[in-house]
């Protein structure tokens, strides 16, 4: 895959999700994600990556929602108190009973996320 292609935010994101690819799997992006939990989200043909950094001792997981157990795509934002700006945005990833956010700086990666997800369930 040509990383031209690719949008994302992070070269090093970008080959961490790379190097988990399957053979014949694309990948169309990579975003940095903000606050706790989260580092990155990864968007392909077949599935949703996330880096989990909240896990005990220092690890970190990545983790993967295939398409097929996924139930629910949310777009959640944050507005200020006074409901002009919004200065984060989320996208909740249901698979059976769990729910997976991740927080972006602003609204534009969060809608873009989220749109490539929902078009992936509505389209099987």
């Amino acid at each position: 895959m040509s990383i031209d292609l690719v949008v994302f935010d992070k070269q090093e994101q970008v080959q961490k999700v790379e190097a988990m690819l399957l053979e014949g799997e694309t990948l169309i992006a990579v975003y940095d994600c903000i606050g706790a939990g989260t580092g990155f989200v990864g968007v392909t043909d077949l599935r949703i990556i996330l880096q989990d950094n909240s896990f005990v001792g220092k690890k970190i997981a990545l983790t993967s929602l295939p398409y097929s157990k996924v139930t629910s795509v949310s777009f959640v934002q944050d507005r200020s108190m006074f409901g002009k700006f919004a200065s984060s945005s989320s996208v909740a990833i249901t698979v059976g009973s769990h729910s997976h956010e991740a927080d972006f700086r602003g609204e534009d990666k969060a809608r873009y996320v989220h749109d490539l997800v929902l078009r992936r369930l509505l389209d099987r």
